[in-house]
């Protein structure tokens, strides 16, 4: 903690909170301000318990400054590639063809019966595409369906980079996300 002398805080004291960017650039991300001003200019008052009449402070807080700057740091900072509690699409399901996309929309229903954000790529395009689209997404599982995989009850499991899981059930698959949810939980709560 710094305590910098007049310091552009008009209003009154002022915390603010910074923090060291991806790139070890500081950066203010929230503040609290006490304002003597505003309420005294809009003639606000309140009686204290004595019956006499007074000015109240007010306090302007933005805990997380504002939405695009806190936004515009977690994408610099994961550079996209979000925890996995956070992405919007945690898993995509890649069928070889056609004939499995019933077989896809089960594990689909058994995914989301979890809590786990999914995703059924249906485009009619090579294995390869679908993989290097998932890639450029920053999906962190893909999901690989097939014959072998529809008669097991099984999924074929390619993680975000190309470490390649395997064949495992559903269910296995569903413990693997929970663990890693929990255990990268942990870093971002105090």
């Amino acid at each position: 903690a710094k305590r910098i002398e007049g310091e552009a805080a008009i209003y009154g004291p002022k915390l603010d909170y910074m923090f060291k960017d991806a790139l070890g650039k500081e950066r203010q991300l929230s503040t609290i301000q006490l304002d003597f001003a505003m309420p005294q200019r809009f003639g606000l008052t309140y009686r204290d318990k004595d019956g006499e009449e007074k000015t109240p402070v007010m306090i302007h807080r933005a805990p997380v400054g504002s939405m695009e700057r806190f936004v515009a740091i977690l994408l610099e900072h994961t550079g996209g590639n979000f925890p996995l509690w956070l992405m919007p699409t945690q898993a995509i399901i890649l069928s070889i063809s056609e004939k499995y996309e019933k077989y896809a929309e089960k594990v689909l229903n058994l995914l989301e019966n979890n809590e786990i954000r999914a995703l059924v790529d249906y485009r009619s395009e090579t294995m390869g595409k679908k993989i290097r689209d998932a890639e450029v997404n920053k999906t962190p599982y893909m999901l690989i369906i097939g014959e072998q995989e529809a008669e097991n009850g099984t999924i074929s499991v390619r993680k975000h980079g190309g470490e390649d899981l395997g064949s495992i059930t559903i269910e296995d698959f569903s413990k693997l996300i929970n663990t890693e949810i929990k255990s990268t939980l942990k870093e971002f709560i105090v």
